[in-house]
């Protein structure tokens, strides 16, 4: 067992200790409770930390970093509410919380990706540790009592408010894993397709208009997403997958000069991939993608997330930016769903025009 993985085992060591400190009543008992809960909680940034710095992440610290956290906070929460120190719905919240995003996590990892820690999940728990302390500091020293209860309102409040972020920030998670919103046939029949890309299916097929793709970060993403879609032959008559300065080059025609004076993740580029696809496959719309996956900044100075998107049709474009904050599976997997989503509204402001001209 390496490092890391030993102190997120001290974390579940300290819970019976901290237990009986907590329940005990001899001298200084709360004050030693509140040392081992503050020294166990550093654990949890330090143990993460060290993982990644020497390289130790393991299959096993996956595993027990989340559940020594859940555990050792829980269980505290759970003898604070046993001594009537803490409200039981506030324990009540705080394990839903945990459980949606349990839930949530499990649901992406069996699509293939991973949802990354957040702004707001993680002042959560610096304002929930926080809380303990003072409700366990508290006990002996009864001036912290009103600066515990806006501790715990707060802690309370960040809770909920990173929960629904979650939620938010991953809903093509649950869109995904919901049959009906997906397969749209049968009850309980699945269907891995896109609900985006079947609103372009249906409106490709009524246009007769023809698709390409020019990727970059995202290795083929787009296009996998596309032809998802049974079909789709139809309309899109292919890719090309430009992971390279020199691919850009020689196969969407990105001047050198472009590249150089720009970068690779530029809307100049972009807009040079999207036009170059059009034209070397011969189609009415093509729509490329240009970013920074990550994790590293691939040696730029632009920030990790960085990504651009370009809609070409003959003699108009438009393009979009966007920095996004996820791991590298979820920033691709989102510049996909942004790039579908720029080609829904260029297609319907098409067919807009179309119709006014009729």
């Amino acid at each position: 067992m390496n490092l890391p993985n030993a102190l997120t085992v001290s974390r579940l060591v300290a819970i019976p200790a901290l237990m009986v400190l907590l329940i005990g009543r001899f001298p200084y008992h709360d004050q030693l409770a509140a040392a081992v809960f503050l020294a166990a909680s550093l654990t949890d940034t330090l143990d993460g930390n060290l993982a990644r710095l020497r390289g130790q992440v393991t299959e096993l610290g996956k595993f027990l970093d989340p559940l020594a956290d859940k555990l050792f906070i829980l269980s505290v929460l759970i003898v604070l509410v046993e001594e009537r120190e803490l409200a039981a719905w506030v324990v009540v919240v705080i394990f839903g919380r945990e459980l949606l995003i349990t839930v949530l996590r499990s649901l992406s990892a069996s699509q293939g990706s991973v949802i990354a820690a957040t702004p707001f999940g993680k002042t959560k728990t610096v304002l929930q540790v926080a809380a303990v302390l003072l409700l366990i500091l508290q006990r002996p020293y009864p001036p912290l009592q009103r600066p515990s209860d806006v501790a715990v309102a707060l802690a309370v409040a960040f809770t909920v408010l990173s929960g629904l972020d979650y939620l938010w920030r991953f809903r093509h998670v649950l869109v995904r894993a919901t049959p009906r919103a997906l397969g749209g046939g049968a009850p309980g029949a699945e269907s891995p397709v896109d609900p985006l890309v079947r609103r372009l299916h249906e409106r490709l097929v009524a246009s007769g208009v023809t698709l390409a793709v020019a990727e970059s970060c995202t290795g083929g993403m787009l296009a996998a997403a596309i032809t998802d879609q049974p079909g789709s032959s139809a309309y899109f008559k292919g890719g090309v997958v430009a992971y390279s300065n020199e691919t850009k080059q020689r196969l969407l025609d990105v001047p050198a000069a472009l590249l150089e004076r720009h970068g690779a993740v530029s809307a100049e580029v972009a807009r040079a991939m999207s036009e170059g696809a059009r034209h070397l496959i011969d189609t009415d719309l093509a729509v490329s993608i240009t970013g920074i996956a990550g994790p590293e900044a691939d040696g730029t100075d632009e920030p990790v997330g960085l990504t651009h998107v370009w809609l070409s049709a003959a003699g108009d474009g438009e393009g979009r930016r966007f920095v996004f904050d996820g791991d590298r599976w979820t920033n691709r997997r989102r510049a996909v769903s942004e790039a579908l989503g720029l080609l829904l509204d260029g297609l319907e402001r098409r067919l807009a025009r179309e119709r006014r001209a009729t």
